[in-house]
């Protein structure tokens, strides 16, 4: 009869916690469902906010988002109504967690409510930071960009806007000053470094590369061509007129493909522009080999950016909100552990003893969450969580520490 009597109680305990459990989880569920759709009023700024990233690791040209169906952007806007909520409803969450395990501990040990709250709100605000301003940017980086690519259009866009001047000034008869643009460009495209050019980086024996650098030299011909007759007027004519057959020749090669062909008529034609003003031919010349320059950069480019990238909105706002929630959680970890001290789950000694253990299993974790396969961004993703990890082994150790120096109590039922 005794037996059975205690058998009732336990069901009955069992029930009660069941419904307490249940009664949380409810009040959680309504907070992310009200927060979530108060979100909805700034989902396309926070957006914005979120892909910053990802536009920052795009190729200029590139730097947008395509959706691939007529609602995928509500869809979008919609999921960051929820997550938006799951994130605004943190403290909410911590507040229901202690309040189910609150009744398991001393006295003394339920006043830590507030720190936890806080603690944990915080918490978790500097992992979802920490993802957004460190992971992400290195991340999208190193799966957006190819390095020599990077380094060798750096170095082009500086070098067209000295050429844009150059090719000013020539158009206003400073041959000086254009002449020193020219040598100054072509001087940082030798520079030895990442993403050095050269005329001889590449012979023309690729198609593709030839037929890019072939019509960058055509049109810097042309705006060779125009400044000096802008700068000369119609006294030199015949010389620009001359120069300007030659070029026509050289499209003719270069519509039927002899791209060798095409780069003596355009050296050609170049070499009948140093004789319009003879005695400035040294600055045309300083400007024809920036344009060469130039077009071999040109075709550097084309052939290292074969692919493109076209990022759907969705997919990467997913990757995105997954990291940053999955940081958010991470750096949760050391008050999860000392709120599983507190009831008694774990102990500092269990902790300690399987250490290395719990080392390879956030390794492996870290491993499968991180998107790239490099070590910088692993070493991110592991770093935080091996940290977190220590921190709540310590937390747990103090939280001992501190009830056996406490005097005797019995926590309250």
């Amino acid at each position: 009869m005794a037996t059975t009597e205690a058998q009732d109680e336990f069901r009955m305990s069992l029930m009660e916690h069941l419904g307490e459990l249940r009664k949380r989880l409810l009040r959680v569920t309504i907070a992310v469902l009200v927060l979530g759709t108060a979100s909805l009023i700034f989902a396309r700024e926070v957006y914005g906010i979120l892909m910053r990233p990802v536009l920052l690791a795009l190729p200029s040209e590139a730097a947008a988002l395509v959706y691939t169906s007529a609602i995928e952007e509500i869809n979008v806007l919609m999921k960051i109504g929820l997550y938006a909520g799951i994130f605004l409803s943190t403290p909410v969450l911590l507040w229901q967690i202690w309040g189910f395990v609150a009744p398991g501990l001393y006295e003394n040990e339920r006043k830590l409510a507030a720190p936890f709250i806080i603690f944990g709100t915080l918490a978790f605000l500097a992992g979802a930071t920490f993802c957004y301003l460190v992971l992400l940017p290195q991340m999208f980086t190193f799966l957006l960009q190819k390095e020599d690519a990077v380094a060798i259009t750096r170095r082009m866009s500086a070098a067209k806007l000295h050429e844009e001047d150059a090719v000013r000034y020539l158009r206003l008869g400073d041959f000086e000053r254009a002449g020193a643009w020219a040598r100054a460009a072509s001087g940082d495209l030798k520079a030895p470094g990442e993403g050095q050019t050269s005329e001889g980086a590449f012979g023309l024996t690729l198609v593709p590369k030839a037929a890019v650098d072939v019509q960058a030299r055509l049109e810097g011909l042309g705006r060779l061509i125009d400044a000096l007759a802008v700068a000369q007027g119609a006294t030199a004519s015949p010389l620009l007129i001359a120069a300007t057959d030659k070029r026509g020749e050289a499209v003719k090669a270069w519509s039927a493909r002899d791209f060798s062909q095409a780069t003596t008529r355009l050296d050609e034609a170049a070499q009948v522009l140093m004789g319009v003003v003879p005695e400035r031919s040294g600055e045309v010349a300083a400007l024809w080999e920036l344009e060469k320059l130039l077009g071999v950069a040109q075709a550097r480019t084309e052939s290292l950016n074969w692919t493109r990238p076209m990022l759907s909105m969705s997919e990467q706002l997913t990757l995105v909100l997954v990291l940053e929630l999955a940081f958010g959680v991470i750096f949760e970890l050391p008050l999860v552990m000392m709120v599983l001290g507190l009831v008694g789950l774990v102990s500092s000694k269990f902790l300690f003893k399987y250490q290395r253990h719990a080392f390879v299993v956030c390794l492996i974790v870290a491993a499968l969450i991180t998107p790239t396969g490099d070590a910088v961004n692993l070493a991110l993703m592991a770093g935080p969580m091996l940290l977190c990890y220590e921190l709540g082994v310590v937390l747990v150790w103090l939280v001992e520490k501190r009830r056996a120096r406490a005097p005797a109590e019995a926590p309250v039922q």
